[in-house]
């Protein structure tokens, strides 16, 4: 289904022999996606939300027509769930400060787990040192994935709130909601889940996870940098105060104050980023063209073609191998430095990432400081797999 995929992702043009297995940290860009932005730029732009011109009428209509397109793609109540952010940290960030001003106070406690990324970590204690409530750690089981059990132990009278990874940008271990989300609506406490690796990579279905909020970033889902989504309940809009002052967020501005605009419009101030979220409604189009469930399917066979093999061959380390997984690869080669694997897989023209993945408390659990990660994309295929195979043999020959 995939055979002739990389003619629609132009740095094959330019690069032909590029193994990019980096996904987990962004994507390549079809050439769709970079030509609605061109095209944005060059002939349909102007303010949105604020012009009678044609001009900036037609390219609100078009902006607006991306929300309901989020909307429907995480089958969410409406359009009006829908937020648009700069990057989805800064929807997490957004989420924390206006929750945590309003809503916590001394010796509350929160609850993430040891599997998240920084975007989800770093906030909370930012806000903890604020308002002075506890950070509690769920732990997670040896296959990489959150110990739920531990986690719904761990909810007590004093949890105001819980945020969690959708799907690890480490150990590639999918979070089951159901209990989680079952027992956070039975006792009234508030979830947040951060979907960033799995959004481009699995349906999701915010309804049928019954989340407060989902956050997703656009340039993991081969859309551009500059923009992320917020999913918010409704019954939030009124709860939380703005997150940011400026235009558009407002209902009436007199000189002494100011009185807000209602639902989405009160989180959205300044202008938007109006070319990235173009670029991301392109960019849902072009997954909506190949369908999530054939694109996971695909990447799962890549990721266990290659598991098997690396399995077999001797000094190598695998982290994470739950059931329920995405096509994150994360290893460590005995005495090899994580970084000198990638500097050699490079002079082969193969990318991967290494270091601690913005996951240094995982890390720390992992008994580990770094290790190296190739995770799949929609453009991956069998031949990438096997010159990665080749490399890590290389890196190992050379070492020896």
């Amino acid at each position: 289904m995939f055979e002739n995929i990389k003619r629609k992702f132009p740095v094959y043009d330019k690069n032909p022999n590029l193994v990019f297995l980096d996904t987990a940290a962004s994507s390549l860009k079809p050439t769709s996606v970079i030509q609605s932005i061109n095209d944005c730029y060059s002939y349909e732009y102007a303010n949105v939300h604020r012009g009678l011109y044609s001009l900036s009428s037609n390219l609100t209509t078009k902006f607006e027509n991306v929300r309901s397109k989020v909307s429907k793609f995480l089958n969410s109540e409406s359009e009006e769930n829908i937020i648009f952010t700069k990057s989805a940290t800064e929807a997490i960030n957004l989420v924390v400060e206006t929750y945590c001003q309003k809503f916590l106070s001394k010796d509350d406690e929160v609850i993430i787990s040891y599997l998240e990324h920084h975007a989800n970590i770093v906030p909370w204690h930012m806000a903890a040192e604020k308002y002075k409530f506890k950070v509690i750690a769920s732990e997670i089981l040896e296959d990489g994935s959150i110990d739920i059990d531990d986690l719904l132990n761990k909810i007590n009278s004093k949890t105001k709130f819980i945020s969690l990874v959708h799907m690890s940008n480490v150990t590639g271990s999918i979070t089951n909601f159901e209990k989680i989300s079952k027992k956070a609506n039975e006792n009234n406490i508030p979830l947040l889940i951060d979907g960033c690796q799995h959004i481009a990579h699995k349906i999701t279905n915010v309804q049928e996870l019954n989340c407060d909020f989902y956050v997703f970033s656009g340039h993991k889902l081969y859309g551009p940098s500059g923009v992320g989504v917020l999913y918010m309940k409704k019954k939030w809009f009124n709860d939380l105060d703005p997150y940011q002052g400026g235009g558009s967020m407002i209902d009436k501005v007199e000189i002494d104050k100011t009185t807000y605009a209602q639902g989405f419009q009160k989180f959205e101030a300044g202008t938007p980023p109006i070319v990235q979220v173009i670029g991301l409604g392109q960019s849902i189009d072009f997954i909506n063209e190949h369908s999530l469930i054939q694109i996971f399917d695909h990447e799962k066979k890549l990721y266990d073609y290659a598991y098997e093999k690396m399995i077999s061959m001797n000094d190598i380390i695998i982290y994470g191998n739950s059931n329920e997984k995405g096509g994150i690869l994360t290893f460590n080669i005995k005495n090899i430095h994580p970084n000198d694997v990638a500097m050699i897989l490079d002079q082969n023209n193969i990318a991967i990432r290494t270091g601690h993945h913005c996951a240094q408390p995982l890390m720390k659990r992992l008994g580990v400081e770094s290790t190296a990660r190739a995770s799949f994309g929609i453009y991956n295929d069998k031949n990438d797999v096997n010159m990665f195979l080749e490399g890590l043999e290389k890196v190992k020959d050379f070492f020896k």
